[in-house]
């Protein structure tokens, strides 16, 4: 259980909105902020470092919701969102009130919110098309220059032979552990993104690539998004997910099977 830091009805005046009148005008809007931290050990040592300083914080968060006007406020909620991740919070909840929003109708107030963490994701990289360690090491390169990710953990490259279309060169193969601010589709989008920037094409299924980067775990979520499913619904029966993936993080557990990675592991090499 996390400890709470609560920031409750910030008024800020700023000039986001969709009407001209809103942006050249600008208005009243309410904020409010509930940060999850643990701060047992500044309530111990009174070190305010180990803690948030909530004014300095506050007046942070002020500046930057009225240096640029945004037409949504799900925009303004989730800039913020990620501006207060960069401190030493875990999770954070922003509630945005909008007390005079223009819809010719009496409201107290229009609102969003949203709820956003950091997280642990997972990623399996593989190789099996021309330079596959350097396509291996541009790839960790340039998920590590991804905004709000970080590259905390890698795993040693290991060869390993194809798996599912057998008729193809061997592979390199790789994980790689990530703490992240972005959710499981934006950070998919990016993979992504990198793979057609290292000219991944998608001929033949299991076929040869130049480089493969899935989510193998996004913290205990499951999902089964057609975009991403999580966990990755086949790492269970791949050795060459599971043996690099239980160097950096053996004691991860499978959110559908209740497994941890070993467990995982030792299972399909003892089925041979």
């Amino acid at each position: 259980m996390m400890d709470k830091v609560y920031l409750k009805d910030i008024e800020i005046f700023a000039n986001h909105g969709v009407f001209k009148e809103e942006k050249v005008l600008g208005q009243k809007f309410i904020l409010s902020l509930e940060l999850s931290l643990d701060f047992k050990e500044s309530a111990v040592s009174n070190d305010l470092t180990k803690s948030v300083h909530y004014g300095e914080l506050c007046h942070k968060v002020e500046k930057l919701f009225q240096e640029e006007s945004c037409d949504l406020i799900e925009t303004v909620v989730d800039k913020i969102a990620k501006f207060v991740l960069e401190e030493i919070v875990n999770e954070v909840k922003v509630l945005l009130k909008k007390p005079w929003a223009p819809i010719n109708r009496h409201l107290d107030y229009a609102a969003v919110e949203t709820t956003r963490k950091r997280s642990v994701a997972y990623i399996a990289l593989g190789s099996n098309i021309g330079d596959k360690k350097k396509y291996i090491e541009d790839a960790i390169v340039k998920i590590a220059e991804i905004k709000h990710v970080e590259v905390i953990k890698e795993a040693e490259i290991i060869d390993t032979k194809p798996w599912g279309y057998e008729e193809q060169d061997d592979f390199l193969n790789t994980a790689i552990g990530v703490e992240t601010l972005l959710t499981p589709k934006e950070l998919m989008k990016e993979l992504l993104r990198i793979e057609k920037e290292l000219d991944r094409v998608r001929e033949l299924r299991w076929g040869p690539r130049t480089i493969d980067l899935d989510i193998i775990l996004f913290d205990d979520i499951v999902s089964n998004d057609e975009f991403i499913i999580i966990p990755h619904p086949q790492m269970h029966l791949r050795e060459f997910v599971l043996e690099p993936l239980n160097e950096i993080a053996p004691y991860a557990i499978h959110p559908l099977k209740n497994k941890r990675i070993f467990e995982l592991l030792n299972d399909l090499k003892n089925k041979k």
